[in-house]
């Protein structure tokens, strides 16, 4: 069946559109420095940061699905776009925990060195990735076996990670904000990897295409972390129309 790019490009303007607010939303007037003190503005730059990402790789599988033999790097670019997802995922729970944890940035970290090193070998091995075939509405590769299978082990560590993390950020947060911000990323994880996995297991075309079809249910992802941002920007306005009321408030 004909590559139809119509969703990727509907998915990555969605997710374009979520990052510049995302990324524009801590300079508001709503967000100065008191109420920084919850840490939101850093929250909102790793979402936005993993929202471009999402983004940029809809938009290379466009690229590649363009001229599939003419692909050359673009298909390792896609892996190193989402290489740094899981890592950008583990900081965004650590950034959200409160009282700040140790333990969760050391975590964050250490995916973030592993995802550098991990970069720097897909740019160097030209047998990492190539574009075999796109089909419908995803891309499948192909890879250099058994190097891949390390790859693979180092992405769901990641994506089990903002699972596990969050869901204990849910169960232990005694800040009711930090909860429902928690169990946003759960969701949203929760909400794409488990479709994929049925979908990949189920449907023979998209058993070789695990990773495009995982990016393509980030959607899922996206709009779970779109509707934090909403939920966050939404609660200052709250208090301060509980502040300007309370004057008024009678016994």
């Amino acid at each position: 069946m004909e590559y139809s790019p119509t969703l990727a490009v509907a998915t990555a303007a969605f997710e374009i559109i979520a990052a510049a607010w995302a990324l524009t939303l801590p300079y508001a007037r709503r967000f100065g420095s008191r109420r920084d003190r919850f840490g939101y503005r850093t929250v909102m730059w790793s979402t936005g940061a993993i929202l471009l990402l999402l983004a940029g790789y809809q938009l290379t599988e466009v690229a590649i699905c363009a001229d599939v033999s003419a692909a050359g790097f673009l298909p390792r670019m896609a892996f190193i776009i989402v290489t740094w997802l899981p890592a950008l995922g583990l900081l965004l729970v650590a950034e959200i925990q409160r009282p700040r944890s140790g333990f969760l940035h050391g975590c964050a970290l250490v995916m973030l060195g592993a995802s550098a090193g991990i970069v720097a070998w897909i740019a160097l091995d030209r047998s990492f990735a190539t574009a075999s075939v796109c089909n419908a509405v995803f891309a499948r590769y192909a890879h250099a076996q058994p190097r891949f299978q390390f790859y693979a082990a180092y992405y769901w560590v990641g994506l089990l990670g903002m699972a596990a993390l969050s869901g204990y950020g849910v169960h232990t947060s005694a800040d009711p904000r930090r909860r429902r911000m928690h169990a946003h990323v759960l969701v949203g994880t929760l909400g794409f990897v488990l479709p994929s996995i049925l979908l990949s297991h189920f449907v023979p075309a998209a058993r070789s295409a695990l990773p495009a079809v995982m990016c393509h249910f980030a959607i899922i992802l996206a709009v779970a972390l779109a509707h934090m941002l909403w939920v966050m920007q939404a609660e200052p306005v709250a208090a301060s129309e509980l502040t300007r009321s309370a004057p008024r408030t009678r016994m």
